[in-house]
C-alpha cells in the first residue's frame, strides 16, 4: 500500500523520538545501576522496552505504507548527571513526544488515515498516561521527600 508522504513523514519524526528515548533510557537505565539504585534501574530497563515497542509499532506501520524506516535520525538526547536532572530531562523528551504525536494525529487526520492515527493516539495515552505520570510523580516524591529519602527508597 502507498501511504501519504506527510504521514510517513510523521511516522519517522516519532520514529526519531522513540529511537532517542530507547539511547537516553539505556545509558540512564545502566548509570542508575552502577550508582545502586536498583528500583530506578528496574523501571528505567522497562521503559526503554516501551520505547522499543513503539519504535517497532512505528516501523510496521511506514514498512506498510511503503514507507522507509529512517533509523539514523534522533531526537537530541539530554542524559543528565544527578538523578533530579536525568528526571527532568526525561520529563521534558516525554511532553516534546506529546506534543509531536498530537502534531502528526493532525496530520493523518487530514490525510484521511485513519489507521496511522488510531496507532498514534495509542502511543499517546501510553506516553500520557504511563511515562509523563511515572515521572511526575517521581519529581514530585523528590519535592516531597527531598532528594536523599527518595534516593534512599530507590536502592
Amino acid at each position: 500500500m502507498q501511504g501519504d508522504a506527510q504521514v510517513i513523514a510523521s511516522l519517522n519524526g516519532m520514529l526519531a523520538y522513540e529511537l532517542a528515548a530507547i539511547d537516553q533510557y539505556f545509558v540512564q537505565a545502566h548509570m542508575f545501576d552502577n550508582w545502586g539504585l536498583g528500583k530506578l534501574h528496574e523501571h528505567l530497563a522497562h521503559e526503554m522496552e516501551h520505547e522499543q515497542q513503539h519504535a517497532k509499532q512505528l516501523i510496521d506501520r511506514i514498512l506498510f505504507l511503503g514507507g522507509a524506516p529512517d533509523m539514523v535520525a534522533r531526537a537530541p538526547l539530554s542524559i543528565g548527571n544527578d538523578v533530579e536532572q536525568m528526571l527532568r530531562n526525561d520529563l521534558q523528551m516525554e511532553m516534546q513526544v506529546v506534543d509531536g504525536l498530537k502534531q502528526a494525529i493532525a496530520v493523518c487526520e487530514q490525510a484521511g488515515d485513519y489507521q496511522s492515527r488510531e496507532l498514534l493516539e495509542c502511543l499517546l495515552k501510553d506516553t500520557e498516561e504511563d511515562h509523563v505520570l511515572w515521572l511526575e510523580q517521581q519529581l514530585g516524591l523528590i519535592g516531597k521527600l527531598g532528594l536523599q529519602n527518595y534516593l534512599q527508597s530507590q536502592t
